[in-house]
């Protein structure tokens, strides 16, 4: 091999290793991304408040001091670049007679349709991102979204964190039922009605 090929040979394999590393690494930070944009958001002082609000489109939030349970994980993964505001509502138009009935709503709203419950478990199912729900705590894992029951008909959402419980059993929780944005271990605290794992790669 001539002094040419040598070189050349010096610099591709060494740059296809490199894609190739990249692209392992890529995939592996994207799972816990969420997990951490959530961790992230604990650090903030946010009263519960569940009032409607206005806001902008795309891209609105309630006020940064202010939120609901649906608030954490539309702000972590707005830190993913991922806007749910946006995307409930272009699924939401488009398939307005999957979404839940609940609220008597004859149109869309984008202050308030991703900010539902509800509406988060439809176009995460939609999205084919359902998980199984089991009582198993090592099929949760860091990034995922789930959603409970707390009485009635009352829901509950909140993102699987990568801390893990003083007994080594299962991850924490972050979440806002009412203290903030938090991160509690309450995993199985509450029925369990919805298991998810939504990323990019979803859509």
């Amino acid at each position: 091999m001539n002094k040419t090929g040598f070189s050349f040979l010096q610099v591709l394999v060494p740059f296809f290793l490199f894609l190739s590393t990249m692209g392992f690494s890529q995939v592996a930070q994207e799972k816990k991304d969420l997990a951490q944009a959530a961790l992230e958001l604990t650090l903030q002082q946010v009263t519960y408040d569940p009032s409607y609000f206005s806001m902008d489109y795309p891209n609105g939030d309630v006020p940064a001091d202010k939120g609901v349970c649906t608030d954490v994980v539309i702000r972590a993964y707005r830190q993913l670049d991922i806007d749910l505001q946006r995307l409930v509502h272009e699924d939401m138009k488009a398939n307005f007679d999957v979404y839940p009935k609940i609220w008597g709503l004859s149109r869309t709203d984008t202050n308030i349709d991703h900010r539902r419950v509800p509406n988060l478990m439809t176009f995460f199912e939609r999205q084919n991102a359902e998980q199984p729900i089991t009582q198993n705590p090592k099929d949760y894992l860091p990034g995922d979204v789930v959603c409970w029951n707390l009485g009635g008909a009352v829901t509950h959402i909140g993102i699987i964190s990568n801390k893990i419980s003083r007994d080594g059993k299962r991850h924490h929780i972050v979440h806002n039922i009412g203290r903030g944005q938090v991160l509690e271990d309450c995993l199985f605290d509450f029925k369990i009605i919805g298991h998810y794992r939504y990323k990019k790669s979803s859509f």
